[in-house]
């Protein structure tokens, strides 16, 4: 098994199984988490038709004796911590996907930990153990195929793609198993007979560049010959930080919209000060009814954590959209922070003449650091529920 050392180590339904692992008679039946729309469902939800970001009715519908739960994001958030140090006491090389998932790479472990196989073994082993929780491991030669495994072993397995083997596995697998074919590629793929990953590394390099464009059709390409160099990074910081509101289907005023919008750019900047971390570009992301999606942004003269200061520029990005959101209904809008840079080399500028907002802004996060984050709020927000705040890797 030369060379095949990278992990991709995915837990299975993992708010679902963190709450099943809690409530033991809720395992083997099927378990939704969300009311308005799913966060998540265990796999007998899953064998009923139901999955993530499906409308809680439609999910009902589908699976009337489910059991609905409301997210408990402090549980899920402990027990992501809980499973990365299952992961960084396997190996020093961990790379965060998501709280959920990460690649590991053991290929300097063989003499003193064995084969990666072995070593995937008693990780799997070791996360059920210590978390409770099943976990899904990919391994491979590259973090593509590393990916495509675990997918393909799911739920709780462990698939091992030799070398030798790699396209062997790989060619007679769907193209949506490449990473970036979603409906719409896909789609694309299908009109012309190509439906399997075989197809696409059959078709040709050039050929996919004129159905998909440079970028896609060399990518897809190198992707169906397992083409991958990337290695697992860490210490990798992020490179923009956002949050987002799902708003249902109901008819929201404007002034609902603005102040969802101020909440959640209060909660991404308070995120940004305590990372230290500065941003120059605003987008905004919207989904309407239709279930398309749109995006804007505006890039700043010089990069902040102002929480006005950004709040100003998502504001200016809203209202230029408001037409379109009368027309279409908004079902979800969320806000982020790109080209992020370290507060250590952003010139810093005198508040003369000015109030000193980055003095009020450390003030409230202090205070809600130790009363809780719903000690101090905007006055549009009173009374209103602020929404789910998903855990999240640290910044």
């Amino acid at each position: 098994m030369e060379g095949a050392s990278i992990l991709h180590a995915d837990l299975d339904a993992f708010y679902a199984s963190v709450e099943q692992r809690d409530r033991p008679a809720l395992r083997g039946k099927p378990v939704i988490v969300g009311h308005g729309v799913v966060l998540a469902c265990s796999y007998e939800a899953k064998a009923r038709g139901v999955r993530t970001a499906m409308g809680g009715r439609q999910a009902r519908a589908l699976c009337p004796d489910a059991i609905v739960l409301e997210p408990r994001m402090s549980a899920y958030s402990q027990a992501s911590k809980a499973v990365f140090e299952v992961f960084r006491d396997t190996t020093p090389l961990v790379e965060p996907i998501s709280i959920d998932e990460a690649f590991l790479d053991v290929g300097g472990l063989r003499r003193i930990s064995g084969t990666p196989t072995e070593i995937a073994v008693r990780l799997r082993a070791d996360v059920l153990s210590r978390v409770g929780l099943p976990i899904t491991v990919g391994v491979a030669r590259t973090k593509f195929l590393a990916k495509v495994a675990s997918r393909v072993a799911k739920p709780d397995g462990l698939l091992t793609v030799a070398p030798d083997r790699e396209l062997e596995f790989l060619h007679p697998l769907p193209v949506q198993m490449l990473w970036g074919v979603g409906p719409v590629t896909a789609a694309k793929l299908a009109e012309r007979g190509i439906r399997t990953v075989a197809h696409v590394a059959r078709i040709g390099e050039a050929a996919l560049i004129s159905i998909l464009g440079g970028h896609a059709g060399r990518h897809l390409w190198a992707l169906a010959h397992n083409k991958d160099a990337r290695r697992v990074e860490t210490g990798r910081r992020r490179g923009s930080m956002g949050a987002q509101r799902a708003l249902g289907r109901g008819n929201q005023s404007y002034e609902e919209l603005d102040a969802t919008l101020a909440g959640l750019v209060d909660r991404v900047t308070r995120r940004m000060r305590k990372a230290d971390r500065p941003g120059r570009t605003v987008v905004l992301r919207m989904r309407f009814r239709d279930f398309t999606r749109a995006t804007r942004s505006r890039t700043l003269s010089r990069p902040t954590v102002q929480t006005e200061e950004i709040l100003a520029a998502a504001r200016t990005l809203l209202s230029a959209v408001r037409p379109m959101i009368a027309v279409r209904g908004l079902t979800l809008i969320g806000i982020s922070v790109g080209n992020l840079e370290n507060q250590d080399f952003v010139q810093l500028e005198l508040p003369f003449g000015t109030p000193d907002r980055v003095a009020l802004d450390g003030a409230l996060d202090a205070v809600r650091d130790r009363f809780g984050s719903g000690s101090v709020t905007r006055g549009v927000l009173v009374g209103k529920s602020p929404g789910l705040e998903m855990p999240m890797l640290p910044d």
